[in-house]
């Protein structure tokens, strides 16, 4: 009975391309988020790493401020909702294009270039 419903459950989220299961909502769309707003806060992660790498042990008294800013900058875009839908919809492009294909999306870009270079 158990393998019946389990195989029901596994083909209904196979069927609905939006379903998105817990650990897809509550780790991969939030490494999505973390991984596009690091790229957002360029500059004070820049800044960031620069005070820390000049000042050694000392960073955590020096670099308060550049911390304090590049936490405020991550946390707007961590609570922004239309910035999680759109990092959403770009996680729901990559999963179908994977299940399309069988491709990952980090392996697409070597695939191409490896394909263009021959």
């Amino acid at each position: 009975m158990l393998k019946i419903f389990s195989l029901c459950s596994i083909k209904a989220w196979e069927e609905d391309e939006n379903f998105l299961r817990k650990v897809e909502i509550n780790v991969l769309i939030p490494k999505k988020i973390r991984e596009k707003a690091r790229v957002e806060c360029k500059e004070y992660v820049d800044a960031f790493t620069e005070c820390c790498s000049s000042s050694g042990i000392g960073m955590v008294v020096k670099c308060r401020k550049q911390n304090t800013t590049l936490k405020a900058c991550l946390t707007k875009y961590y609570h922004d909702p239309e910035f999680f839908e759109m990092c959403k919809t770009e996680y729901l492009k990559e999963r179908k294009n994977f299940r399309e294909t069988g491709i990952k999306q980090k392996d697409l870009p070597a695939k191409q270039s490896k394909s263009e270079a021959t």
